[in-house]
């Protein structure tokens, strides 16, 4: 993790106004979430990923096999686990879709463990997964990815915005927000579909609640606009916020804004 050189008085001037920040502009409530998921799921599943991602061969065989938007898998794999087929989380979740092993994963077909680092294996196990939920919840992609992080057995069928985990809720959200990066609002050339590892992710700093990652972004997207920023939950209550580049001179540019705020960078 990097650090500040500025003084601690420095970071108590700036989570000042993160607190208000978080506080003016709360998460979207459950019925404004399910309204964007049905919007998405209506008008929007069709829309092609604006990046090329890894193993999205496996993405769209899942996709095309359980009738479901490749866009939607591939959000959910960002946030899960950044693509990274190798990824296993404190919950003994596994893999590009975070698979629990052993209950989910058996329930899934799947009977060995190395078998959830096969991305293609991991992908349609989640995909499957999906499936099962949105078929239960009467294609409710709110509830069904509620359900997908906090088990089916939490969500009942027909939930209420009252009765949702906040947590739950929050999953939700966060995966739609992810959405939106697959989606087209990366800020990639328009018309150009560039690998999606070829962008650089520069880590500033981590926080233990979400709320401050999404409010420290906030903050600084509103002094330097240009700035390419995002979060991720990387396990254990932690909360990864990067700097996205995709040379070294947006890499250069975007470090002197954040060393304008006092960010200090090792590299």
């Amino acid at each position: 993790m990097k650090s500040f050189a500025a003084p601690l008085l420095w970071i108590g001037l700036l989570l000042a106004p993160l607190a208000v920040i978080a506080t003016s502009h709360p998460l979207p409530s459950t019925f404004d979430l399910e309204k964007n998921w049905q919007q998405y799921f209506t008008t929007q599943a069709e829309i092609e990923p604006e990046l090329r991602y890894p193993h999205e061969h496996c993405f769209r065989q899942a996709a095309e096999k359980f009738e479901l938007p490749l866009t939607l898998l591939l959000a959910i794999a960002r946030g899960e686990s950044d693509f990274n087929p190798r990824a296993r989380s404190n919950r003994d979740a596994y893999g590009l879709m975070q698979i629990r092993w052993p209950v989910t994963a058996k329930h899934l077909g799947i009977q060995r463990l190395n078998e959830l680092y096969d991305p293609c294996t991991n992908v349609q196990a989640g995909a499957r997964y999906l499936r099962e939920l949105l078929n239960r919840y009467q294609n409710n992609l709110h509830l069904a990815l509620a359900a997908y992080n906090y088990g089916p057995g939490n969500i009942q069928v027909g939930a209420r915005a009252s009765e949702i985990p906040k947590g739950a809720h929050w999953y939700s959200g966060y995966i739609y927000r992810h959405l939106q990066y697959v989606q087209g609002r990366s800020g990639a050339p328009e018309g150009e579909r560039v690998p999606y590892d070829r962008e650089g992710k520069l880590e500033i700093l981590v926080f233990h609640r979400p709320y401050r990652a999404e409010a420290f972004i906030s903050y600084l997207k509103a002094q330097a606009p240009s700035l390419r920023l995002d979060w991720f939950h990387i396990g254990l209550n932690r909360f990864r916020v990067v700097l996205l580049y995709r040379n070294r001179t947006e890499l250069s540019k975007g470090k002197q804004l954040l060393q304008n705020f006092g960010v200090s960078l090792s590299r």
